[in-house]
């Protein structure tokens, strides 16, 4: 069962102001990215983000691309106005899946009486529709960047307002969103870039609910924004067991989290999301268009995490998540010794679809 009687709105905020926009309004084409060394061009007319090399994304893909696998992002939500997510999602070589924009954040209230506009699946924020196209986003003929698992199947689910898991409509929301997946039969992975500085036991309660229902999750092991800068390790729920904590690393450095990346010993497993020399972040979807934006954090570490997953489940229909999980941690780059700050370490996509 899943505890809602409790006090939700008790998330300590910190000294410094984050207003309620942690990790939104940065999602727009970023200018200056350069073919051959920030992307290599893939047929038919897509963009593959420098750091899938890192994890053989692209020796994966000649065996698996994700096709029968749905996985349900819970973010910000995603954007109406970008139609990769949506009446382009089936473009190129992504064929016959398919995308669904369900929204579980309650409207604003105020002693009880609603006082903002009702939520919609679309995202305010930004945040969402990034993490979605690093999991899911096409491999078409439009120029965009392509997704890990770009014949996946998607849920995008608007369960707050920011990343800061902060407001209690916020923590109702996630709830509902575990909740919401964990009874579908068609979703296999559940992956969520969003966190909190405190535990919250009806989110708990969610996440048990779905690890009993055979969902494989991912969680964001943390990025800073400020309100947990440089000395908070791994936030919640990503340091539960039931979850997969994911952060990203260099690419000069598999055992150097990037600059804003959190770890610590409940890190699982480690992507390749920042390059040391510029800080140049992985490829996206922006809020609209064609033009690659670039993501950082282990928020992108996640969603490419949870795309890798996809690969793997694809390859091997009939496994359970454990047999899953199990292909992903015995073909990292750690294996069979977990480090202490950075898990497993960094996933091959290509060893794990063998």
């Amino acid at each position: 069962s899943v505890r809602y009687a409790e006090p939700m709105a008790y998330e300590p905020k910190p000294a410094i102001s984050t207003d309620s926009d942690s990790g939104c309004g940065s999602n727009v084409a970023e200018g200056g990215l350069v073919a051959g060394v920030d992307y290599i061009n893939i047929a038919p007319n897509a963009k593959q983000s420098w750091n899938y090399a890192y994890h053989n994304i692209p020796q994966a893909w000649t065996k698996s691309t994700g096709a029968g696998v749905k996985i349900f992002v819970i973010d910000t939500g995603a954007e109406f106005d970008q139609d990769n997510l949506g009446s382009a999602f089936n473009q190129g070589n992504s064929i016959g899946r398919t995308v669904e924009k369900i929204v579980t954040l309650p409207r604003s209230t105020f002693l009880g009486i609603p006082t903002g506009s009702a939520e919609t699946p679309d995202d305010g924020c930004g945040h969402g529709t990034s993490m979605a196209g690093a999991a899911a986003a096409p491999r078409g003929t439009d120029g965009a960047s392509a997704g890990v698992a770009y014949n996946s199947n998607l849920v995008t689910c608007r369960a707050s307002a920011d990343v800061l898991i902060d407001a209690s409509r916020e923590v109702t929301g996630v709830t509902n969103a575990y909740v919401n997946a964990a009874n579908r039969a068609d979703v296999k992975i559940i992956s969520m870039s969003m966190g909190r500085i405190t535990g919250s036991g009806q989110i708990t309660d969610a996440i048990n609910y779905a690890y009993g229902k055979g969902k494989l999750m991912f969680c964001a092991a943390g990025t800073s924004f400020g309100w947990t800068a440089g000395w908070y390790g791994v936030i919640f729920p990503a340091w539960l067991g039931n979850v997969n904590a994911v952060t990203g690393v260099r690419d000069n450095n598999f055992n150097e989290n990037c600059t804003a990346c959190h770890d610590g010993s409940e890190t699982d497993f480690t992507i390749v999301m920042e390059k040391a020399s510029n800080e140049r972040h992985a490829l996206t979807l922006a809020m609209s268009g064609n033009a690659p934006s670039t993501v950082g954090g282990s928020s992108v570490a996640t969603a490419t995490a949870a795309g890798i997953a996809a690969l793997v489940w694809s390859r091997y229909p009939a496994y359970t998540s454990q047999q899953v999980l199990n292909k992903l941690i015995s073909t990292s780059r750690n294996y069979p010794n977990k480090n202490s700050s950075y898990g497993w370490g960094n996933l091959n996509a290509d060893a794990a679809t063998n």
